[in-house]
């Protein structure tokens, strides 16, 4: 058995993109646009052989998707999660789990979908300002 993908609907598509590729740094494997069936499928991932998110943009979709309580969260190892949260933090993606460990962080994308960072490897030392920060919201 082989893992493939994940699939997220989303409502807008390119503020999914923005979020998964611009800021979390996901690259776009292949975009299938169905005209027939009027929706878009584009897969992101962290390299050409990793398994995907399958990104699922019906292009008639009025209103935003409620969230839905079978789907937990996506989880990525990360080399420096210090470093990733920063550059998060400045791009205005809220760090709704601060990375107070060294170890896991969460955040959501656009769709709420929630998102798990955990370092690669041992836990980081714990860090300033991140040990001291508060979880907010739901993730």
């Amino acid at each position: 058995m082989k893992y493939l993908h994940t699939m997220i609907r989303v409502f807008d598509l390119e503020a999914a993109l923005d979020f998964f590729c611009s800021k979390l740094g996901l690259i776009e494997i292949r975009r299938r646009d169905h005209e027939k069936g009027r929706f878009t499928l584009v897969f992101l991932a962290t390299g050409e052989d990793e398994p995907c998110i399958e990104l699922t943009y019906n292009w008639d979709q009025a209103e935003a998707y409620s969230q839905g309580r079978n789907f937990g969260h996506l989880a990525y190892e990360v080399d420096d999660i210090y470093a990733l949260c920063k550059k998060l933090e400045d791009s205005g993606v809220a760090i709704l789990r601060p990375p107070r460990d060294g170890r896991m962080a969460f955040i959501k994308s656009p769709d709420g979908i929630s998102v798990e960072l955990l370092q690669k490897g041992d836990p980081l030392p714990i860090r300033e300002p991140w040990s001291l920060m508060e979880s907010q919201g739901s993730w």
